[in-house]
């Protein structure tokens, strides 16, 4: 059993923190990489990337959003509650070193996985320049800590509730446009991923994005999370999750995103019902 040590709601409760004994997994885990987590003994396999780590106290972090039964169920462990199974460090971990300048770039939950490698390239001597975004300021997470990692942070949100109004791809290419860039780094639903790709290709920039698709085993036993990156393709848990974001087949990860949808939530809303969520 691995125990939940903090725990924090945000976004009214739809974004969920979870502050988790590992002690194994925090001592090898390093920036880019994931576990896998399953509640319970009949639970679903969810793969979530670590957004921190405390190496004295043995403990990961792990921040989701609340849209399938599983995630519901996650919600449902307070402090104390413990997780039964998580399993990692799993994937490769981000390639950090000096570079120059990198921009990250992080839209919703993605800015939880885009923080720790934000940390990471900073300490390694660059110079970073964050964006993030949200639909709306109730949606917006870890500012102070992007901004602790970062020398610049822009904020964006769609409806302009807080911040600038409009989407990140906007602050990105008028920094794009100003300054010299050696990297960008972009994490994010796939919509946001994509078009920050298709931006940054007309400016020859190169960009890491981080896959989320279906997982099971997390091994590259099971092939679930295939991708088509370039020519070849790829399993985002054993080769990935980070890929160079002009070689991947958006359009297609989407496509198969949406493979479950309707199963997704009918699991979804009977199990709300059961609960009285």
């Amino acid at each position: 059993m691995f125990k939940i040590v903090d725990r924090k709601e945000m976004a009214d409760g739809t974004i969920i923190m979870n502050e988790i004994e590992a002690p194994r997994i925090a001592a090898k885990a390093r920036p880019g990489q994931f576990v896998i987590l399953k509640a319970n003994e009949t639970g679903e396999r969810i793969p979530l990337t670590i957004s921190d780590l405390d190496t004295e106290k043995g403990t990961i972090e792990v921040i989701y959003m609340v849209i399938g039964k599983s995630t519901a169920l996650f919600k449902e462990l307070g402090v104390g509650d413990g997780y039964q199974d998580v399993i990692g460090p799993l994937g490769k971990p981000t390639d950090i070193e000096k570079l120059g300048h990198v921009v990250c770039v992080g839209g919703g939950t993605g800015v939880a996985v885009l923080f720790p490698i934000t940390r990471g390239f900073k300490n390694a001597g660059n110079k970073v320049t964050s964006i993030i975004g949200a639909r709306t300021k109730d949606l917006l997470i870890l500012e102070d800590k992007m901004k602790a990692a970062s020398d610049e942070l822009r904020v964006c949100t769609d409806d302009g509730s807080y911040g600038t109004k409009g989407f990140v791809t906007e602050a990105l290419k008028d920094v794009l446009e100003n300054t010299k860039v050696d990297l960008v780094v972009a994490i994010g639903p796939v919509p946001m991923m994509k078009f920050v790709s298709k931006l940054t290709q007309e400016y020859n920039v190169k960009t890491l994005v981080s896959l989320n698709p279906i997982m099971i085993d997390g091994t590259g036993m099971c092939g679930c999370c295939r991708v088509s990156v370039g020519d070849e393709t790829k399993f985002a848990c054993v080769d990935g999750p980070e890929f160079d974001g002009h070689q991947v087949d958006f359009d297609g990860l989407m496509q198969r995103l949406r493979a479950y949808e309707e199963e997704e939530k009918k699991a979804y809303d009977e199990y709300c019902a059961a609960v009285g969520q």
